[in-house]
């Protein structure tokens, strides 16, 4: 009786962890989404219900976009909006414009499930 309950308690506390690594749309850490979460309620509003949008569109370009590529996405819209000859490559780049496109591309059907 005592291995059984032992072998449930193991199984149990297992389940949370194997689940967290089979998901994939899970990769985001925390603090990104909250990011995220922020700066779509600083543009489209400061209610619950913009917030609650807010946190459906991460979470369905979570699904799309992996973290890494959001990353790299991000990184080059940010380093863009500085301007300037040094950032030429950035702009210019098909790497780059792939990176910016996916994650537009997720956020514009993030906007439609969402918003």
């Amino acid at each position: 009786m005592r291995l059984t309950s032992l072998i449930v308690a193991l199984a149990l506390l297992a389940a949370p962890a194997a689940a967290q690594e089979e998901d994939p749309t899970n990769d985001y850490p925390t603090i990104a989404r909250a990011d995220y979460i922020f700066a779509c309620m600083a543009t489209n509003g400061q209610t619950r219900r913009d917030m609650e949008r807010c946190a459906c569109s991460i979470d369905y370009i979570a699904r799309i976009v992996p973290y890494e590529e959001y990353v790299r996405a991000e990184t080059v819209l940010r380093t863009v909006q500085v301007g300037g000859e040094k950032v030429a490559a950035f702009r210019g780049s098909e790497q780059t414009k792939t990176y910016v496109a996916d994650l537009r591309r997720a956020q514009a059907e993030a906007d439609m499930v969402c918003f």
